[in-house]
């Protein structure tokens, strides 16, 4: 497997305060990786999250991706970065309530000028099927069980067939069968192929991951 991200010595301090969220983390992600990061609140783990996803740049030390060190990125390759080759998938799920299934998942093939408009109903319907909710296009997030919204956040962040899956706490809000049903398909995600990277509050869950790591008061550790 090739290299896909490497973060060297990473810092990273919020405006203002005083103490640092991140401290000297370093850490390396092969392609069809599967990494589960565990941490108390507060730990930082959102935060390494956060810069992974290209949400944050780091206060200090070197983040590549795909070979290419973060700082030498303009704002709109980060913004082609972030649409093309990353999915971001919420705890909260982040749909649009007065969308449909079928817009939600299509909103990011908005901004990928390589996709033609055309295109967008085979893809949303390839991405339902992956998370076997082909059968809810039409109907609307408030129609839907919190773990129905969460395959289709899933099916959203896809869509665009990313190379790398960040997720925060995807099973925060959902009840064990259907945290179990997503995991499931986080697993299948990365048997195909896909490099995963979550927060889980779950060890049984980060377990099923191929690497397990801790953060710490700004510190990581792999276990």
């Amino acid at each position: 497997m090739s290299e896909f991200i490497s973060i060297k010595q990473l810092s990273f301090t919020y405006p203002g305060a005083q103490k640092k969220t991140l401290k000297d983390v370093s850490l390396e992600i092969k392609e069809s990786d599967y990494l589960a990061i565990l941490g108390t609140s507060g730990s930082g783990k959102s935060t390494l999250l956060s810069i992974l996803g290209l949400i944050n740049p780091p206060t200090e030390g070197q983040y590549l991706i795909l070979g290419t060190d973060t700082k030498d990125l303009t704002e709109r390759s980060v913004a082609l970065l972030k649409n093309r080759e990353i999915g971001f998938i919420f705890q909260n799920f982040n749909l649009l309530n007065h969308l449909t299934v079928q817009q939600n998942v299509a909103l990011p093939l908005t901004y990928n000028a390589d996709v033609a408009r055309g295109a967008y109903h085979d893809k949303v319907k390839a991405a339902l099927d992956k998370v076997a909710m082909a059968d809810f296009a039409q109907r609307y997030p408030a129609q839907l069980s919190g773990g129905q919204q969460q395959r289709i956040a899933i099916a959203r962040a896809i869509v665009n067939n990313p190379s790398l899956i960040l997720a925060d706490e995807p099973t925060g809000n959902l009840d064990s069968e259907n945290s179990q049903r997503i995991f499931e398909i986080f697993d299948q995600l990365n048997n195909a192929g896909k490099t995963l990277c979550l927060i889980t509050h779950d060890e049984n869950y980060a377990r099923r991951a191929k690497r397990q790591l801790r953060i710490s008061d700004g510190q990581l550790h792999e276990f």
